[in-house]
C-alpha cells in the first residue's frame, strides 16, 4: 500500500532534530511521496535542496497569505526566477486567509492574483490555502485560469467543492477526519466523489486524534486513511490507491513515479 502526503511541511524547524527519522518512519508506514510547500521566500532554497536529494519529495514554492507582513515586493520577481531555475512541482501555498485577525484583504488579494498569473504563465498547478474566503478564491480562479491543483484542508460547502472540482482541483483532507466532532468535514469526505480527494497531514500541524497534543508527522497519514475508510465504508487499500493516483494526476507526476 502506497500513500501520497499531498501537503507536509517537512522543512519546518519542528523536524530539524530528526527529519531523516521522520521520513524513514513515514516510508515504513507506506507514505512514499510527499509534497513539501513553501510559505515564504526565505524557505524556498531549503525546500528545493531537501527535495533534490529524495526523488519521493516534491517542492512547491509560494507566498502564504497569513504571512503577508513577512513578504517583500521583490518576492514575486524572485518567485518567477526560482520557477525558471528550479521548476517546482507546484506553486503554493497561496490563497486567501480572512480568518486571521484584521486581515489585509486587498493585500492578500493582490498577492494571490500575482501568484496565479505566475502559475498560469508557468503552466503549473497551485496549492491553495483558503479560510473564510472560498467565494473570493473561486472568483479569482474564474478570472485567472490555472491548470488545477489542490485546495488544502478543504472546509467549504459541497457546492463550493463542486466548483473547485469543475476547475480541475482536488480537495485535501487530513487530521480533522480523525475527530468525531468534525461532522462537516467528515460528511464532505463521505459524499464527494473519490476521484476528487487527496490525503494530507499538514505536519507538523493539525495532528490526528490518536496523537493529540503531539507534533504531527507524515507517518500519521495512515490514521487519516483509516478514518476515511470508516467514513466511506471502503477498503483502506482501495482508498490508498485512489487518493495516491489523484495526487499524482493533479501534480502531473504519473510518468516520473512509474
Amino acid at each position: 500500500m502506497e500513500l501520497f502526503d499531498s501537503l507536509c511541511h517537512l522543512d519546518d524547524p519542528a523536524f530539524d532534530q530528526d527529519r531523516a527519522q521522520v521520513l524513514q518512519d513515514a516510508r515504513r508506514n507506506g507514505v512514499r511521496q510527499l509534497l513539501v510547500p513553501g510559505v515564504a521566500a526565505s524557505g524556498w532554497t531549503g525546500i528545493t535542496e531537501l527535495c533534490r536529494d529524495d526523488d519521493g519529495l516534491f517542492p512547491a514554492l509560494g507566498l502564504h497569505p497569513a504571512f503577508l507582513e513577512q513578504h517583500e515586493r521583490s518576492d514575486i520577481e524572485l518567485l518567477e526566477q526560482m520557477i525558471a531555475q528550479q521548476r517546482p512541482t507546484a506553486i503554493g501555498e497561496i490563497g486567501l486567509d480572512f480568518f486571521i485577525p484584521q486581515p489585509d484583504r486587498d493585500g492578500q488579494q493582490a498577492l494571490f492574483e500575482a501568484q496565479l498569473e505566475i502559475a498560469r504563465s508557468a503552466d503549473l498547478p497551485v496549492v491553495l490555502h483558503v479560510r473564510k474566503a472560498h467565494d473570493q478564491v473561486l472568483a479569482a480562479l474564474r478570472r485567472i485560469r490555472v491548470t488545477g491543483g489542490t485546495a488544502h484542508a478543504f472546509n467549504g460547502s459541497f457546492q463550493q467543492a463542486q466548483q473547485y472540482i469543475d476547475m480541475g482541483f482536488k480537495l485535501g483532507f487530513g487530521g480533522t477526519l480523525t475527530y468525531a466532532r468534525s461532522r462537516k468535514i467528515r460528511a464532505l469526505a463521505r459524499d464527494l466523489p473519490l476521484d476528487a480527494l487527496v490525503l494530507e497531514t499538514d505536519a507538523p500541524d493539525i495532528v490526528v486524534a490518536p496523537h493529540r497534543g503531539e507534533r504531527n508527522s507524515p507517518e500519521y497519514l495512515t490514521d487519516c486513511l483509516q478514518s476515511l475508510a470508516e467514513i466511506r465504508n471502503e477498503a483502506p487499500e482501495y482508498l490508498a490507491a485512489q487518493t495516491t493516483a489523484n495526487a499524482r494526476a493533479v501534480f502531473r507526476l504519473d510518468a516520473s513515479l512509474q
